[in-house]
């Protein structure tokens, strides 16, 4: 088992503040105890020094001519080399929001000055006993024939370092949990997991007080409101050592999150840092959305129409339902390109575009952008005469939108020639079959003077 005080005499510091009789002062301190010392006087040096020779931990001070400590912090944290160095503020600043932002931009503690040699030293033997346990987990999962003694050393860790970490529980943005394997008595299964430690951070989620979640069994049904088989992978957790690593989206009365959360093996049992990603989450889904849009049109784009149309024809191929596609294209647009200019012509496809989308109705239907001035609608459950009345439609609407269109020679606004093909997918063909027949379609239409529809119906000859 790995002492405490070997931890300290392994452990080397950096200490970075602007004046003398600080760094003396930290210095014999840490020196004293067993600790080695690395001094730097500015933010610039403390760079250099910490990524030469990367120390155990950094005692930070915030107010620093030319460079501040948050800046020191911002650029270690950027540095591959240098991000997962634990950091410590200690500083004169003493308003909530200077600690705030020492903890959000990634700091693990903060000391006011002056402070008291006791809880420095608390303070950072708390880091040193964290950083230990979790090269001593990481070696666990390296070496899988050294398990038993490693899990006796993190046992161990956890438990005599509960009182000096407990400000760091309280403190952290990121839920953070201990929880214990509770077994069926004869069978040896888990049957639940029991709170063993729970940081305010985590108990929000659960909308309780750290007090109320303690020694309770309440984590399957928690976990069984989020996911059947969430359950069976902490399980899994705790009886191979293999690690968990999930998001997940969770719907409280008071609020709707997304959390990501790590676990690894803790004993007979695991912990777990959870870490609420919300605003990350919806930017990713709002950049999917917008990877799946038209960037003129604001419709759904050639890719989003590919997956559409595949997954459309498997539904309805399940379900034995008709599936309708309308192929349209703007009549003669390469005239009125080179007439109005393309600025006009993105205008009309704009236009169109909003037509066709006031055309569909339910939330399966999909419009697309196809190419160019060429457009895609999907009408899923839909047969033949619905797929000519929203074309008739949309025809209608265009000439009502009446955009002018002098170069053309089917009328004097813009038109569109439609192709409608449509079926009862089957096992005989495939969605490209379907494509091909409305593009047939289309060319009819245009054939037979533009500004119509044309309906064909996919062959199953091979």
């Amino acid at each position: 088992m790995v002492a405490q005080s070997d931890i300290n005499r392994a452990g080397t510091i950096l200490i970075v503040d602007d004046k003398p009789e600080n760094l003396r002062v930290l210095s014999r301190m840490l020196t004293e105890r067993g600790y080695k010392v690395k001094k730097a006087i500015d933010g610039e040096s403390s760079l250099i020094a910490a990524k030469f020779n990367p120390p155990d931990l950094i005692l930070l001070d915030i107010k620093m001519p030319d460079m501040d400590g948050y800046e020191v912090c911002r650029q270690l944290k950027a540095d591959p080399k240098t991000k997962g160095i634990p950091i410590i503020f200690i500083s004169a600043l003493d308003e909530i929001f200077n600690k705030v932002e020492a903890f959000k931009i990634g700091g693990i503690d903060y000391i006011t000055k002056p402070f008291q040699e006791e809880e420095v030293i608390a303070r950072i033997e708390s880091q040193m006993v964290i950083q230990e346990q979790k090269r001593l987990l990481e070696i666990k999962h390296q070496k899988l024939r050294y398990e038993i003694k490693h899990r006796k050393e993190a046992e161990a860790i956890l438990y005599q370092s509960r009182a000096l970490i407990l400000s760091v529980l309280n403190s952290s943005l990121d839920g953070i949990a201990g929880m214990e394997a509770v077994r069926d008595t004869k069978t040896g299964k888990i049957i639940d997991f029991r709170c063993l430690v729970v940081n305010p951070a985590i108990a929000r989620i659960f909308n309780r007080e750290p007090e109320y979640l303690r020694g309770k069994l309440v984590f399957k049904r928690f976990l069984h409101k989020l996911k059947s088989n969430l359950f069976d992978a902490f399980v899994e957790v705790v009886e191979t050592g293999k690690l968990l690593e999930q998001d997940f989206y969770y719907e409280s009365p008071h609020s709707r999150s997304w959390y990501h959360f790590v676990a690894v093996k803790l004993g007979d049992g695991f912990a777990v840092t959870v870490r609420d990603i919300t605003d990350r989450k919806l930017m990713e889904l709002e950049l999917q959305r917008l990877a799946t849009l038209d960037g003129l049109t604001g419709v759904a784009n050639r890719r989003s129409f590919d997956t559409a149309i595949a997954r459309e024809w498997h539904r309805c191929f399940q379900e034995k339902k008709p599936l309708s596609l309308i192929l349209c294209d703007v009549d003669y647009f390469k005239k009125y390109n080179d007439f109005y200019g393309h600025q006009m012509g993105d205008d009309c496809l704009i236009k169109v575009a909003q037509v066709l989308t006031k055309a569909v109705k339910r939330p399966t239907d999909v419009v697309a952008r196809y190419g160019g001035e060429e457009f895609a609608i999907i009408l899923p459950n839909t047969n033949a005469e619905g797929a000519i009345a929203i074309s008739e439609w949309i025809r209608q609407k265009m000439r009502q939108l009446s955009i002018p269109h002098k170069t053309s020679t089917v009328g004097n606004s813009v038109t569109l020639s439609l192709g409608i093909a449509g079926q009862v997918p089957d096992s005989e063909t495939r969605p490209t079959d379907l494509i091909a027949e409305a593009d047939k379609a289309l060319y009819e239409a245009k054939k037979r003077g533009r500004d119509r529809h044309v309906i064909r119906a996919v062959s199953r000859e091979k």
